[in-house]
């Protein structure tokens, strides 16, 4: 499966290169003159060009942040830890002491973190921001390992531990359940670097409340269909090569066919916008689509398990998660204030599904825990846009404050 994919990649990419500069000579020679016929010929080569997947990290493109106080500030990313899976990016700037420190956990399902440029351009307003920058599977030689459900877990924790005391985690989507089970076993462990807070958003805690489309995937099939199915071996001449992975185009066909006639629409939009001149929604369209096409292959054990775990078997709703043989046990957790965070129209995460971390976290008091339901937006609008930017981003931010 994943060498057909290949070899249809590698046959494809050649007509998206030409098409690229097509476009490129067309925008410099005739650009100007309105409604010329090589304009639209220009827009079509930008929709061929466009489309099609890539699977190297995109840049954050986070040069600078305007601060709570309208002050323009200057953003390096700056690689502080790394290990064989992940990199921790640290986004410094030059007023960034004394302002609290977040762990931002981004997603391993299909896309790179930098799919979370937008929250993290956010967040970096008011706080010291990390993030979890996963490696694509597929160019990571089998000698330094395999990684497993534990293996997130583990990361979560040696990153909490090297950034310190008093660090705040948050999680979007997918690892929510990770976060808990990390934010439980160090509470256990009485860990000076517990969590100081812990915000977790539109992420599958306990799939059995509103389940969606992709929940009911998950449960009609045994897990050797998954196994059988969806997971491919990844070719030579890749670092990777031999591994077993759940392919990051597969993952993303799988989104994409929730909603065909949305994405059929926004390449319409795309057309129109560019040769009607309205290049700003044009642009925004293009750049959401070449990080949404940015593709990262799972490994086959972490995408298993997490089917098995997560949305088979709702081990952590059940009380039957383990993290090395050890029963993570949310109860445990006293310190760390909670925020859970859905939205009205997540067609991913069914409303109540992250909200039922609340209940597991009973040994946290009711002022050490809060909610919130995002009204008008879907599973991306939690973390992204303007809703996140203008609604949800106060809510975490007063939260933050709020254990500090």
């Amino acid at each position: 499966m994943y060498k057909a994919y290949q070899t249809f990649a590698n046959l494809h990419d050649p007509i998206r290169i030409f098409a690229k500069a097509s476009e490129r000579v067309s925008n410099n020679w005739f650009g100007n003159l309105s409604l010329n016929p090589l304009q639209r010929l220009s827009a079509h080569y930008e929709q061929i060009a466009l489309l099609g997947f890539t699977h190297t990290r995109p840049d954050f493109k986070i040069h600078s942040v305007i601060d709570s106080f309208g002050i323009e500030q200057a953003v390096r990313e700056e690689k502080v830890h790394s290990t064989h899976f992940c990199d921790l990016v640290r986004f410094n700037k030059p007023a960034v002491e004394g302002q609290p420190k977040i762990l931002l956990v981004a997603p391993m399902s299909g896309h790179f973190a930098t799919l979370l440029a937008g929250t993290i351009r956010t967040l970096l307003r008011d706080h010291d921001v990390y993030v979890t920058d996963w490696l694509n599977i597929r160019d990571i030689p089998l000698s330094c390992g395999e990684f497993e459900f534990d293996s997130y877990v583990e990361h979560i924790i040696h990153f909490l531990r090297f950034i310190g005391p008093q660090t705040h985690l948050m999680a979007v989507c997918q690892p929510t359940v990770a976060c808990l089970a990390a934010t439980a076993i160090m509470s256990e462990d009485k860990s000076p670097d517990v969590p100081a807070s812990l915000t977790l958003m539109a992420g599958p805690i306990d799939v059995s409340q509103n389940p969606t489309k992709v929940n009911e995937l998950a449960s009609s099939k045994p897990i050797s269909w998954f196994e059988e199915k969806l997971i491919g071996e990844i070719p030579k001449p890749f670092g990777g090569a031999g591994r077993k992975v759940y392919p990051g185009f597969l993952q993303l066909m799988a989104f994409m066919s929730m909603n065909p006639d949305r994405h059929a629409e926004s390449f319409r939009k795309l057309y129109e916008y560019r040769i009607s001149g309205e290049t700003e929604k044009a642009d925004a369209i293009h750049e959401f689509y070449e990080e949404y096409f940015a593709i990262m292959d799972l490994s086959a054990q972490f995408y298993l398990q997490t089917i098995q775990k997560v949305f088979m078997d709702r081990d952590l709703a059940l009380g039957r998660l383990t993290y090395h043989g050890r029963l993570v046990n949310p109860r445990l957790i006293k310190k760390t204030f909670l925020l859970t965070v859905e939205g009205e129209r997540d067609d991913i995460c069914g409303i109540g599904q992250t909200l039922a971390a609340q209940d597991l976290c009973s040994g946290l008091p009711g002022y050490m825990k809060s909610h919130h339901l995002q009204a008008g937006v879907g599973h991306y609008g939690v973390f992204n846009g303007k809703r996140w930017d203008t609604q949800i981003y106060p809510v975490v931010r007063n939260h933050i404050q709020s254990a500090l």
